[in-house]
C-alpha cells in the first residue's frame, strides 16, 4: 500500500516485487526518508581489510614474532588463525580480543590500524572509493539518501562524496553531536559509529563495542526510529550495542532492507525476523548500490516526463527576447548540462581499460559524451545565434560547469580516456564559437576562447584559456580517433577530430543554417581564428593550432586567395576580436599570430 503519493511502498519479503525493486520503488518514491547503515563489507573492494581479515593479518605477524626461526609461521597461523590461537594462548579468538591484547591503548591501537586504512607508498592507487561508494555518493547528491550510519574507520564514504562535490556532515565523536546541524537540514551526515580510524576515540574492542556514549546512543536512536534502514556489509556478529539499538526499535515507521551476501549470522537472522525485513540476498555491496542506482534513475524516466530537445529549443528562443523569463533561459541550459555531468562519473564513462588503446572504451565514451550533449549543444547554437550578447553569461556558465568535470583526478585511468572527459566542453565551445560566426558575433570568441581558466588538479601547471587545453588534439587522441571515424575509402582521415567535430555538430545547426556550403565555411573560420589565439603564446608547449581541414588548399586558398587571404585583410585596429580583447586588443600580436600559423601551415602541411 502507500501512505500517499510520496509515502513508502510496503512490501512483505516474498511478495510478487523482487527485493532490489522493492527498495528502489521505496527509495524513489521517499527521498530522504532511508538512512544507510555500512559495514565493512562495504569497503572490501577498495583493499581495505575486514575486522576478519585484519585479524588474520595480526595474528599472522604475533605468530611470526613468536617464532621467528620458522618462515612459515606467519602462512601457517593465517591460514587457520582461530586454531593457531588456541594452541598458543588460553583467550578465545576475535577481532576485538586481539586488538585489546595486542594494543591495549587508543593511541597504539590507531597507530596499528592506520595501514589498513592508507594506501601505502608508490600505491596511491589503492584503497580508494568502491563503485559502492561512490553510488552511495551519487544517491546523496540526487537527495535520496541523507544519512549514512557506518561501522566503518576509513574514509572512503567521505571521499566519494567529495568527488561528486558534495561536503558531508561527519560525526565521528561524541562532543560533535551538540553543534550538529539538523539532519534534515544537512545534505549528508554520515555518523562513524565506531570513530574514524584517525581518532584516539575509535570503538574496537569489546568493552567498547557493548555501549555508546549517551550522546551517540540518543542520535543513534533517532536515526531508527525516523528513518527508513538500509543494510549493507554488516554482519551484527561483534558490533553488541548496535544490535541492541537496533532491537529496540520496536515499531518500525518505514520498511527494512538487508543486504547479505555470503554467511548469515545468528544476530542477523533475529534482526530481519523482528522487523520483517526485505532480505536481498546474493549481492556484494557493489552490486546492490549501483544496481540501486539505475533502478531509480529508470524510475525517474518513468514518472518524470522529460521535456524533449525540440520543446527547449522553443522554449528558449521564447525566453531569449523577454527578460522576464531569463530565470526560465537559465534554467534550460543548466538543467542541459546537468544532464550530462549526471552521466560523467567512471560507472557510465570509464577511464580505465586494461589494454592500450582501449578503441571500444574510447568510441564508447566519445559517442556517449556526444548523445549526452545532444540537448546542450542545440540550446547553444539557436541560443548564441539569436542572442545579442544579454545572455553570454549562461553560454559561459556551461563551459564553466563542464570544464570541472576534470577538476578531480580519478585514482586510476589511462590518459586518452582521462582527457576525452573534456569532450562535453569541447563540444559547446566549438558549438558558441561556429554559432558566433554565423549569428555575425565573433567578439564573442574573443571570451569563450580564453575563459574560464583550467589547469590539471595538482599539476602545478600555469592555467591557460580554453584556446589551449580544449585544443581538439589535446583532448581526443588521434589514433584513437581514426580509428572511430575512417574515411570513405577504408583510409585514415588526415585530421580526424576536425572532420569528426564538423560532422557530429552538424545536426545542431539545421534549424540556424541551413546550408551545408555557409556551415562548413563557418566551422573552417572557427577553427582558423581558434588556431591564431592558440598560437599567441611564448610557450612552445602550447603553441599548436586547432588543427582542421581549414589547413587544405581548397579552403587556405592561394595566390591571394581563399580564407587567409580573408582574415589577413580583415586584420584592423577596429576588428572585432581586436576590440572584444583578443590578442591583447593589440594588431601587432593578431599580425604574429597569423604569420606563426601560416608558417606552421608551410612547415607541416598536410603531413602532420
Amino acid at each position: 500500500m502507500s501512505e500517499g503519493t510520496s509515502g513508502p511502498i510496503v512490501v512483505p519479503p516474498g511478495g510478487l516485487i523482487e527485493p532490489p525493486m522493492a527498495m528502489a520503488l521505496n527509495v524513489h518514491s521517499s527521498p530522504g526518508v532511508y538512512a544507510l547503515l555500512l559495514g565493512a563489507g562495504v569497503s572490501i573492494a577498495s583493499g581495505v581489510k575486514t575486522g576478519w581479515g585484519i585479524v588474520q593479518d595480526v595474528v599472522g605477524k604475533v605468530a611470526a614474532v613468536r617464532d621467528p626461526d620458522n618462515p612459515d609461521a606467519r602462512s601457517e597461523a593465517m591460514a587457520d588463525p582461530e586454531a593457531w590461537w588456541e594452541a598458543n594462548t588460553s583467550e578465545p579468538l576475535g577481532y576485538s580480543a586481539l586488538l585489546a591484547a595486542a594494543a591495549p591503548l587508543p593511541a597504539s591501537r590507531q597507530a596499528m590500524l592506520a595501514k589498513y586504512f592508507e594506501p601505502e607508498e608508490g600505491q596511491e592507487d589503492s584503497k580508494g572509493p568502491t563503485a559502492a561508494h561512490r553510488a552511495v555518493a551519487q544517491l546523496v547528491k540526487r537527495g535520496s539518501i541523507r544519512v549514512i550510519l557506518t561501522t566503518n574507520f576509513d574514509r572512503l564514504t567521505e571521499r566519494a562524496l567529495q568527488e561528486v562535490g558534495v561536503s558531508p556532515q561527519v560525526v565521528s565523536r561524541p562532543d560533535q553531536i551538540r553543534g550538529l546541524k539538523p539532519l534534515a537540514h544537512s545534505q549528508v551526515t554520515v555518523i562513524k559509529l565506531h570513530g574514524d580510524y584517525a581518532d584516539l576515540e575509535q570503538r574496537n574492542t569489546v568493552d567498547e563495542l557493548e555501549t555508546y556514549p549517551d550522546e551517540l546512543q540518543g542520535l543513534l536512536e533517532r536515526v531508527l526510529d525516523e528513518y527508513g534502514l538500509i543494510v549493507c556489509g554488516w554482519s551484527a556478529d561483534w558490533d553488541k550495542a548496535l544490535v541492541r539499538a537496533v532491537e529496540g526499535t520496536r515499531s518500525r515507521r518505514y520498511p527494512l532492507f538487508w543486504a547479505q551476501y555470503g554467511r548469515f549470522s545468528d544476530a542477523a537472522r533475529g534482526l530481519t525476523a523482528q522487523h520483517n525485513a526485505v532480505v536481498i540476498d546474493g549481492k556484494n555491496a557493489d552490486e546492490l548500490f549501483t544496481d540501486l542506482v539505475r533502478h531509480v534513475e529508470a524510475l525517474d524516466r518513468l514518472t518524470t516526463a522529460p521535456i524533449t530537445r525540440d520543446v527547449a529549443v522553443v522554449q528558449l528562443k521564447r525566453a531569449l527576447p523577454d527578460p522576464l523569463r531569463r530565470i526560465e533561459l537559465f534554467d534550460l541550459v543548466d538543467q542541459a548540462v546537468t544532464q550530462i555531468t549526471d552521466r560523467s562519473t567512471p560507472e557510465h564513462k570509464p577511464v580505465l581499460v586494461s589494454s592500450i588503446p582501449g578503441p571500444d572504451t574510447f568510441s564508447s565514451n566519445v559517442l556517449g559524451y556526444r548523445a549526452d550533449s545532444d540537448s546542450l549543444l542545440h540550446l547553444l547554437a539557436n541560443g548564441v545565434f539569436h542572442d545579442d550578447g544579454t545572455h553570454d553569461h549562461v553560454w559561459q556558465r556551461a563551459v564553466e560547469r563542464l570544464v570541472r568535470l576534470r577538476d578531480t583526478t580519478p585514482n586510476s585511468y589511462n590518459e586518452y580516456l582521462e582527457k576525452v572527459r573534456h569532450l562535453p566542453a569541447l563540444l559547446a565551445t566549438w558549438t558558441i564559437g561556429v554559432a558566433a560566426i554565423l549569428g555575425h558575433r565573433e567578439e564573442l570568441l574573443a571570451s569563450a576562447l580564453d575563459r574560464p581558466e583550467w589547469a590539471l588538479p595538482h599539476s602545478g601547471n600555469v592555467r591557460q584559456g580554453p584556446a589551449w587545453y580544449l585544443n581538439p588534439i589535446r583532448v581526443l587522441d588521434t589514433d584513437a580517433m581514426r580509428h572511430l571515424h575512417t574515411a570513405g575509402t577504408g583510409g585514415s582521415r588526415l585530421y580526424p577530430q576536425s572532420k569528426w567535430l564538423k560532422e557530429t555538430l552538424r545536426e545542431p545547426f539545421r534549424l540556424v543554417e541551413p546550408n551545408d556550403i555557409v556551415y562548413r565555411e563557418a566551422c573552417a573560420r572557427f577553427e582558423f581564428l581558434a588556431s591564431m589565439i592558440a598560437l599567441d603564446t611564448d610557450n612552445d608547449y602550447l603553441a599548436d593550432p586547432w588543427a582542421g581541414e581549414f589547413f587544405l588548399d581548397s579552403t587556405w586558398g592561394y595566390d591571394n586567395n581563399g580564407l587567409v587571404a580573408t582574415i589577413e585583410a580583415e586584420l584592423a585596429f577596429a576588428w572585432p576580436l581586436l576590440i572584444a580583447g583578443a590578442f591583447g586588443g593589440k594588431l601587432p600580436r593578431a599580425q604574429t599570430a597569423l604569420a606563426k600559423l601560416t608558417e606552421w601551415k608551410r612547415k607541416h602541411g598536410r603531413g602532420w
